[in-house]
């Protein structure tokens, strides 16, 4: 018998299951809530920063998260995206950002390693066209009955 043929693909593909998270791009402001164990105890703990990085790599797929702590000391944690730790994302805002990866807000601090909001407005509604045309004819049908 022959072997069964194992791709790159496929081995990319081996872990990976749909996880019912929602959309979050870089710079966006999420809210991680991860099982933390702790003696006989477990609970969740809640870890709120911007996501700084994505790594795209099937089931070893990853992003980094971002926080400001106590005293302006920030904390990063990197997340497998599918870690079996991390209970549920929250996606907090939408930020406005032009980079790919948002490394230099490490040298950053206070306000100047913020990300700006993205503010998403609602689309105008468009009116109605009204028909033109039935009323021509109405008029038409009218004046020709009068006669």
């Amino acid at each position: 018998m022959k072997a069964k043929k194992i791709t790159k693909e496929t081995v990319r593909e081996l872990g990976v299951v749909d996880r019912e998270f929602p959309d979050f791009n870089i710079g966006d402001m999420i809210a991680v809530s991860q099982w933390v164990i702790e003696g006989k105890t477990k609970r969740l703990q809640v870890f709120e920063g911007n996501v700084i990085a994505m790594h795209n790599k099937g089931a070893s797929s990853t992003f980094i998260v971002r926080k400001q702590g106590a005293n302006d000391v920030y904390v990063e944690r990197i997340y497998p995206y599918y870690s079996p730790i991390i209970d549920s994302i929250k996606h907090v805002f939408k930020a406005k950002v032009r980079r790919a990866k948002l490394y230099y807000l490490r040298d950053r601090i206070g306000k100047a390693a913020q990300v700006k909001e993205r503010v998403v407005r609602k689309t105008k509604k468009v009116a109605k066209a009204k028909p033109v045309a039935k009323k021509v004819e109405v008029k038409a049908e009218a004046a020709a009955e009068s006669k």
